[in-house]
This record gives structure tokens, sequence and C-alpha cells, in this order.
């Protein structure tokens, strides 16, 4: 077995069997239901067994917000930490290659500049503690790895952002959403393609900040998605829509060390338009 995907059903998941499905790749997809990552001794046996030479680690709990507290806060753990370790472990235990996806979350969102991948994480949530931890297990065990942050995900497959403001559109004229929230939407599609791209082209092993080009906040993001709708957008502060966890302001990540290896990137309007096209084919 060459590919693995981990977590297949997903929002990403299925992007990306989408895509090796164009491409006519072979592959083998596990969701929870076929490999659960926080049983070590299921995901060792089920690696030693199968042997792939690449695994896309796709498996993530994403309740930000039920991350908080109990049960989700340990969820959150067991799925985004405990099991990215055993995932890891065992992937290492063959020499396999892993493809791991974290979050913009890992940093605070205090600094006004762009975060490179240089600069040292502070999450303040505990979705991004989490994630961050699983960043560290995988550089510390794995000896060929890609770790990608990316944020602000959308796509077909799932639930996200886009989804919610396109329904939320057909029943309420007027919406509004903060403005005070700064980060760079992620295109599902994008963001498998170079997953498959930084394997495929053999780019050094580590941690790239992976989404579509250009940034906005969530304000301008509602208005883009909804700029054909009767719907109108007006912006808000974060301190006039309270959530339980802990939202970056301005997480914007720094895109040059994943544009400088020749992958063809889009900027995020772009992204949207095309996914909005495919919708509505």
């Amino acid at each position: 077995m060459d590919n693995l995907i981990i977590g297949a059903n997903g929002q990403l998941g299925t992007e990306l069997r989408k895509l090796f499905d164009e491409k006519k790749l072979t592959y083998t997809a596990t969701d929870s239901g076929e490999l659960d990552i926080t049983n070590k001794k299921a995901v060792y046996d089920f690696l030693k067994r199968n042997k792939p030479r690449y695994i896309y680690h796709c498996a993530a709990f994403t309740a930000v917000d039920a991350a908080e507290e109990e049960p989700g806060k340990s969820l959150n753990w067991n799925v985004n930490v405990n099991g990215t370790e055993n995932v890891a472990e065992a992937a290492e235990s063959i020499n396999a290659t892993l493809v791991f996806v974290s979050t913009d979350y890992v940093f605070n969102g205090q600094n006004s500049n762009m975060y490179s991948e240089h600069d040292q994480p502070d999450p303040k949530n505990e979705y991004g503690k989490a994630k961050f931890e699983g960043e560290q297990i995988v550089s510390k065990i794995m000896s060929k790895y890609y770790i990608l942050r990316t944020s602000w995900v959308f796509g077909k497959y799932g639930k996200n952002f886009v989804y919610t403001m396109l329904n939320l559109a057909k029943t309420h004229d007027k919406l509004t959403v903060v403005s005070d929230q700064i980060g760079r939407p992620t295109w599902t599609r994008t963001l498998a393609e170079f997953m498959f791209y930084a394997v495929d082209k053999d780019l050094p092993f580590g941690l790239y900040q992976t989404s579509n080009n250009g940034q906005c906040s969530w304000y301008e993001f509602a208005s883009e998605i909804l700029k054909n709708t009767s719907t109108k957008v007006f912006p808000i502060s974060s301190d006039d829509y309270p959530q339980k966890a802990y939202r970056p302001k301005h997480s914007v990540m720094s895109l040059e060390k994943m544009n400088n290896t020749g992958f063809k990137n889009i900027n995020w309007k772009q992204a949207l338009n095309k996914f909005l096209k495919d919708m509505e084919n």
C-alpha cells in the first residue's frame, strides 16, 4: 500500500479522496469506525499489516468551543494528542512519511505582523494547545514528516463558515459578523493539493503554513460569500459576539515558504468563487 488517508470521511479527508480519485491514485481510506486512532494497539496492528509509505493524517477533533469543557476537552486531547502520538509512533516504526494538519490557533493572535514558521507558538484555547502538542509529538518522533498549519478551512464536504452564512442568508435579510479577527481562508481543495504536492515533489521535511493567498476579516469573508444575495452583512466586534474559546485577533500566517516551493496557490476570493461555482454545478 502506498497511500493511507486517516479521517477519510471528514471535510479534508473527503476532499483528498476526491483528488486521489481524479489522479487515479490507489489509496486506503479509514474513518474512526474502521481505525480508532486513540487505540494504540489497533493503530500499530493496522499499520504493521498494511505498511503504507505515505500517511495523510486528517483525523481531528475540531469543535473549538466544545474543547473548552468536558467532555469535549478530553475528546480534543485524546484525538488530537494521544491519537496523533499513536499514529506517529506506528508510522515511524514502519518508516512511513506522515502528513499532519495543524492550525493557526497555535498562535495567540497578538502579533500585528504575519506569523512565520519560526515564530514561537503560544496557543490560548484548548484546541490550539492540543494541536501544538500534536506538532511537537510529530516533530520529535518522526524522521519523515510534513506538518501543515492551516486556517479558516472551508470546502464542499463538511460543516464550515461558508455553508453557515449561505444557510443563514435563506432566513435573514441582515447578519452581523465580527470584523476584528483577521486571518486567511483556506479551501480544502488547495490544502489537499498541497498535501499531495509536498509528498509528490519530495519537498524538504518539516513545517509549512498552508492557506490561500490574501487575508480578510470574518466580516469581509461573509460579505464576499453573500455578495450575490439580498442579505446585508454588518460588522461587529468580538466583544459583541462572545464565544467559549478564545479566538486570535490576528492569525495571518506567512505563506512564503509554501509559495516558494513552486506550488501554484490562488487567492482566497478565487478559491471561494471556484467553490461556489462547483456547488451550483
